[in-house]
């Protein structure tokens, strides 16, 4: 099967494909952290190369639920939406909002048979519709909870593999409760920061790889 990991830096998802015999292939605007096969640049220029499988990670900053703080000016709490200032600091926030949204939907418009998009909780439940799935990686192995959204084309909901403990959280003095790899994240650089929470957790790419690599 020729196998395409959008969005993908850590060779993760690609390499349990590739430990199965399939013809996988990364890519990323960024370089691949570890040797395998992958497209550094712009994934819509590759969609066309005849795939039989995509599995997309498209980026979440701007689609994300948690990021809707950062759209409107904080003074303006109690006006319309209709009304508010942009954020003084994020002044293109809905702009960014707009091309994610339209990346996200070239991806799942991609001509492609089986397609898998992954994103956490956002705007994509609403704006185009409700995700096939939502899955946590204690379902695969991992102590740590982290909601994740599937949209599935032609590819049959994930089984969960090893039900394990939904790993330790953090409650903040506001009462907001966040599990504390994700918390722990916080302290290093954004870089680095992004990485960490960007990457697919080992037991979800395996799952991915023996569940819908033996489709064909």
């Amino acid at each position: 099967m020729k196998v395409l990991i959008a969005c993908e830096f850590s060779g993760t998802v690609r390499d349990w494909f590739t430990s199965l015999g399939h013809d996988a292939t990364s890519c990323d605007i960024e370089p691949t952290e570890k040797p395998g096969k992958h497209y550094q640049g712009d994934v819509l220029d590759i969609l066309d190369d005849g795939w039989d499988l995509m599995i997309a990670h498209p980026p979440c900053t701007y689609l994300t639920v948690t990021g809707n703080k950062w759209f409107y000016h904080p003074d303006d709490g109690h006006l319309p939406t209709s009304e508010r200032r942009p954020h003084p600091r994020f002044p293109n926030r809905q702009q960014d909002r707009k091309d994610a949204v339209e990346f996200f939907m070239k991806l799942a418009n991609a001509p492609i048979p089986r397609i898998a998009i992954e994103n956490p909780i956002g705007v994509m439940s609403t704006i185009w519709r409700k995700p096939d799935q939502v899955i946590h990686p204690w379902q695969f192995g991992h102590e740590a909870s982290k909601s994740t959204c599937l949209w599935l084309k032609n590819l049959p909901l994930l089984t969960p593999t090893k039900i394990v403990d939904k790993g330790e959280f953090i409650t903040y003095k506001s009462g907001k409760r966040m599990s504390k790899w994700y918390a722990e994240a916080a302290s290093k650089d954004p870089k680095e920061r992004e990485r960490i929470r960007n990457r697919t957790f080992d037991g979800i790419a395996s799952a991915f790889a023996h569940q819908w690599g033996g489709l064909l």
